[in-house]
């Protein structure tokens, strides 16, 4: 027997993604004594063996207690689905821990916002740009924990309550730390996060529900997680608090009809999440200019990001992701649209093949025209904009320039920027299924090979940019076009170029080495909560800071230390209780000031010198 989600009954089966409200929960029924022993059962869970079943899976937690959880659409979607067969269940230590262990859903109801999207960037919390200047919350502001900030607006009743209780979550997860926050944090933040999604606050309960799936990431050294994420996921989960109106904002996740439309494919990419998820998404032009998606992501590993790229798009045509994206077209008839640029499917829709475009044909070429800086702005700005609000494509960078080989000593291949710096190309994705790296070692042993690339810019670092797919003129004169994460190219692909290339003009541009200090502080701040905070931050660092004209940076290097180590007395000698919003409210000063401060800086590295008059003439 088989199921079309697991496989064949009694082979070995990984734990299917579980709802947020069905993950919180199961703790909610354990008593106080069980609750504090929750997260030694999840990781002795994480040794059990899963064998696939007729609807779902089974986890052997004992040699005779099982736990079984019934797969919906792909996913454990309520409290009946996940049933333990001992005597203590449904309120029981083996199903709680089986349900924390697994992956959180994704798409689980408005509060998810939806299936990650490739090139879902590291980037800190939205802040204004201005490296000095605005670029702090301001002091004497409500704590993290309240309904009412900065921006004038407050939110009475239910969803103020439920604004409340996501601050109070987050800044529990702030205060405790990565290495603090077990499966009762976890469980905080998701009830939080549903009571908000049914208050209707989509944009906070979705960014509670993707801080809780990489605090399950941490805890279980999934090799995916990035520290520098979830840092920024929680200073804007922090930042929304104060923000109410932003807060409040309704979802733009629905799809609409739309009429006739023609598209111009570009590229595929390969998607594999840190929560369990696989799959393809096509990028296509449309005629307005306009980037489009169309995406088949579903639980699996790298494997099945490959298969995925064979999937046919909707309306009957029978041309796959990958051929769209390796320059053929299509027009669609009746497909739905969501606001951020998906395609849906439905069974209105209908689609026939028509003639596609060259990278270098119009009207593709006109995404290589603009210079790279003004790319490299908007590419920013589209990190700093809502989650739910970012429109297909807009991190994305297309870059022309010539190789220059390895870095000293072997390295990443350089890449000079035609009108921008000289970069270092990196894979987004280094696992061995995907060919990334590989062909990234093959660029960089042709010096001189110019290239058309579509990148992905790599918050906090100037440098480098991931490189998606690319375009070259081949042996016969002939453009070769690329995905880079699906085709594995080799020596014959590339031709030889004579003599050794051009020389490194200058070297990478680089941001100040105070202000990644700085933003390492923020980080260990999340990764060992208020206790390391003090130490984190060096006593040197804000003298250095000052040193380099950072004095912003400085006061809040000194404000967070302050916040952290902050333990007054009272009259009588007594030590006060420790304040939760102050230390969180610091530490969010600090992390947006870095990430407006980084912003900045970054768009002078990339941005070419000025030529003065006398000059130009």
């Amino acid at each position: 027997m088989t199921d079309s989600t697991t496989g064949p009954v009694g082979s070995t089966a990984v734990l299917p993604p579980v709802a947020p409200e069905v993950a919180a929960g199961a703790l909610d029924l354990l008593p106080a004594r069980l609750r504090k022993r929750v997260d030694g059962a999840v990781a002795k869970v994480a040794g059990r063996p899963v064998e696939t079943a007729p609807e779902g899976v089974l986890v052997r937690v004992a040699e005779d207690t099982t736990v079984t959880l019934r797969v919906t659409d792909g996913i454990v979607a309520d409290a009946e689905s996940a049933v333990c067969d001992c005597l203590l269940a449904p309120a029981c230590l083996h199903r709680a821990a089986v349900l924390s262990a697994a992956p959180l859903a994704l798409g689980s109801g408005a509060a998810d916002g939806g299936a990650e999207e490739p090139g879902t960037t590291e980037a800190g919390a939205a802040g204004p740009a201005g490296a000095e200047a605005g670029a702090a919350p301001e002091a004497g502001t409500r704590g993290a924990g309240e309904a009412s900030g900065v921006d004038g607006v407050r939110l009475d009743g239910v969803r103020g309550r439920a604004l409340r209780a996501l601050g109070e979550a987050a800044t529990a997860v702030l205060v405790s730390g990565v290495g603090g926050s077990g499966a009762v944090h976890r469980a905080e933040l998701l009830h939080a996060a549903h009571s908000a999604r049914l208050a209707g606050l989509p944009r906070p309960a979705a960014t509670a529900v993707r801080i809780a799936r990489q605090l399950g990431e941490a805890r279980s050294d999934d090799p995916a997680f990035r520290l520098s994420r979830l840092s920024g996921e929680l200073a804007e989960l922090l930042d929304l608090v104060r923000r109410p109106a932003d807060a409040a904002a309704p979802a733009r996740r629905d799809y609409r009809p739309e009429g006739p439309l023609r598209l111009y494919g570009l590229f595929t990419e390969p998607v594999v999440t840190a929560s369990g998820y696989a799959g393809a998404t096509v990028y296509a032009l449309a005629p307005d200019g306009t980037l489009r998606t169309r995406s088949d992501v579903a639980p699996g590993g790298p494997g099945r990001a490959l298969q995925a790229s064979g999937t046919p798009l909707p309306g009957g045509c029978a041309l796959t992701l990958r051929e769209l994206g390796d320059g053929a077209g299509v027009i669609l008839t009746s497909p739905t649209v969501s606001p951020d640029g998906r395609i849906g499917g439905g069974g209105q829709v209908r689609s026939v093949r028509a003639e596609g475009a060259g990278w270098r044909e119009a009207p593709l070429a006109a995404l290589w025209e603009r210079p790279p800086a003004a790319q490299l702005a908007a590419a920013l700005a589209w990190s700093a904009e809502p989650f739910d609000s970012r429109g297909a494509g807009g991190d994305l960078l297309f870059l022309d320039g010539t190789l220059t080989g390895p870095e000293p000593g072997g390295g990443a291949a350089g890449f000079a920027v035609s009108g921008g710096p000289v970069l270092r190309l990196a894979a987004p994705d280094e696992r061995p299924e995907l060919p990334y790296a590989e062909n990234l070692a093959l660029f960089a042993a042709r010096p001189g090979l110019a290239l058309r690339l579509v990148a992905r810019v790599v918050p906090h670092r100037p440098d480098l940019v991931h490189v998606l797919a690319a375009c070259w003129t081949g042996h016969d004169g002939e453009d070769v076009r690329a995905d880079l994460g699906l085709r594995r190219l080799n020596r014959s692909h590339l031709p030889a170029v004579r003599g050794a290339g051009p020389a490194r003009t200058a070297p990478p541009p680089a941001l100040p080495v105070e202000l990644d200090l700085l933003r390492r502080a923020v980080d260990r701040a999340v990764a060992g909560g208020r206790a390391v905070s003090a130490a984190a931050v060096e006593d040197e660092l804000p003298r250095r800071l000052r040193a380099v004209g950072l004095h912003t940076g400085a006061e809040r290097a000194l404000a967070l230390a302050g916040a952290a180590a902050d333990r007054r007395h009272d009259v009588l000698g007594r030590l006060l209780p420790a304040d939760p919003d102050g230390f969180a409210l610091a530490w969010l000063a600090a992390s947006v000031y870095t990430a407006a401060a980084t912003e900045a800086l970054l768009l002078a590295a990339w941005s070419p010198p000025e030529i003065p008059e006398s000059a130009a003439g």
